[in-house]
């Protein structure tokens, strides 16, 4: 069996003979080029399992090539060399199709990981694998679903970083996980991070590690998020909540792939492919002065959006369905009664795939024998020309519990503040209503219930649904 062929264009011979001393010793066959029109000629007679190509050559622009690659039946990735600092250049080979780039002066280190990912690319059980994996993640046959399909093959064969957009429950860590799985990166970790979670006097410890003794509590040395997904996907969720400070030192370590740990005194290679993903406009952080532009370039070199629920609804069947196999228990029944797929079609789900979840779950819990209603659903005001008497939470959240009769809900004024975010409001004027009545009755479940009005089931599905324990003895 012949090995891999890999085709380097550069015009400058000391550069073009380290090139392929070191790419001989990886055991690769090697064609070199001086410009654009040889690069062409060898491109014509042979198939490669990577071009490599720098960006100014005598006769035109590397990024020539990279367009007539891409273009190409062949699927043959290619990597762009880029002069230390240019990385507005970097960008515009991934947007143009580049599978990676490296910058003069160049890292051999650096280089034989993205020629091993490219070759790794190109093995031909990698594809077929990639589909089979694709079939049992992404649900649903619709058009649009179908159209996401094919956008994330063509992305996982590219080590650009990717911008996910969606509105909140659509499913983009589903989609940057498929990313990783159909990529050549498939069998190292893929690491996702809400950076909406970290403390932001924790940022840099938790995303770059830190060495024993940095600061108080630093007992041993600690990888960060960078170190922990090297060779694999760094999922960034929610990357608009990161604060300006941290945007800084993020951008150096996505230009540099070197991160340096708390207390170190040296930086260290990393190799990971970037996912990002919010359900805010990063454009109008940028325009208002809360997001890096220089960063959002960077970190949106190709964008992908994840359709919300309401226009896969063709999709409900198949999901509502892998929905209840996945709650129903060993031996357990969960189906859906008449009717209730109707109501869902009329629902516009604000929370998308996350909240139809969160419906079938609080249902099955409701249902009897397993199977669901449509009273179990709890979405009257989502039926067809009927409109809500008085704000409701979202169907992610089930209606408030009445209050005891003793203690009326708190009224609402013209003047009031209205607040940040009606679910958790209105899930903590219920986990209040619920604490009142357990205190009154010595944390008693049954006698809470029957105070409240509701089952013992319903009360214990909301104290699990609200974090509600008994005090320890």
């Amino acid at each position: 069996m012949s090995s891999p062929r890999v085709l380097v264009v550069d015009d400058e011979a000391d550069l073009r003979e380290l090139l392929e001393i070191t790419l001989v010793r990886m055991g690769l066959d090697v064609d070199s080029a001086e410009t654009l029109r040889e690069a062409r000629v060898f491109l014509s007679q042979n198939d490669y399992a990577l071009v490599l190509t720098d960006m100014r050559l005598p006769d035109g622009l590397g990024l020539e090539l990279v367009r007539e690659v891409t273009a190409s039946s062949k699927s043959t990735p290619i990597a762009v060399v880029t002069a230390y600092g240019s990385a507005d250049n970097a960008v515009i080979a991934l947007k143009a199709g580049a599978f990676d780039y490296v910058s003069k002066p160049v890292v051999l280190d650096e280089l034989r990981i993205m020629v091993q990912s490219a070759l790794r690319l190109s093995a031909p059980a990698h594809e077929a694998a990639g589909w089979q994996g694709s079939e049992r993640r992404l649900i649903g046959d619709s058009a649009v679903v179908q159209a996401l399909r094919a956008q994330i093959a063509r992305l996982a064969r590219s080590m650009a970083p990717i911008a996910i957009t969606g509105e909140s429950g659509s499913g983009k860590e589903l989609a940057a996980r498929e990313i990783h799985a159909q990529s050549s990166r498939a069998s190292k970790p893929f690491i996702a991070v809400n950076c909406g979670a970290i403390p932001e006097a924790l940022m840099e410890a938790e995303f770059f590690g830190y060495r024993k003794g940095a600061f108080t509590g630093a007992t041993d040395d600690r990888d960060g998020f960078f170190q922990a997904a090297n060779g694999g996907t760094l999922m960034l969720d929610e990357v608009a909540d990161l604060p300006l400070a941290m945007q800084v030192k993020l951008l150096r370590a996505i230009q540099e792939r070197r991160v340096r740990k708390i207390g170190a005194t040296a930086e260290e290679p990393v190799d990971v492919r970037l996912i990002s993903a919010t359900h805010q406009n990063l454009a109008h952080c940028v325009e208002t002065g809360k997001f890096r532009q220089d960063l959002f370039y960077r970190l949106n070199v190709i964008e992908l959006s994840v359709p919300p629920l309401r226009e896969r609804v063709d999709d409900l069947p198949v999901l509502a369905s892998a929905v209840l196999a996945r709650l129903a228990g060993p031996g357990q029944r969960a189906a859906l009664g008449p009717d209730v797929l109707d109501t869902l079609r009329a629902y516009s789900f604000p929370g998308n795939v996350r909240e139809l979840e969160n419906v079938l779950e609080r249902a099955l819990a409701f249902a009897n024998d397993g199977v669901i209603q449509v009273g179990d659903l709890s979405l009257k005001a989502a039926r067809v020309g009927e409109a809500p008497a008085a704000p409701a939470p979202t169907a992610a959240a089930p209606a408030p519990l009445a209050a005891p009769a003793a203690t009326p809900a708190p009224a609402a004024g013209a003047g009031a503040p209205l607040p940040n975010s009606l679910p958790d409001y209105l899930n903590q004027i219920e986990r209040d209503i619920i604490l009142r009545a357990l205190a009154q009755t010595q944390f008693n479940r049954t006698q809470a219930a029957q105070l409240l009005g509701i089952s013992f089931r319903q009360l214990r599905y909301q104290m699990q649904k609200l974090d509600i324990h008994a005090p320890e003895a």
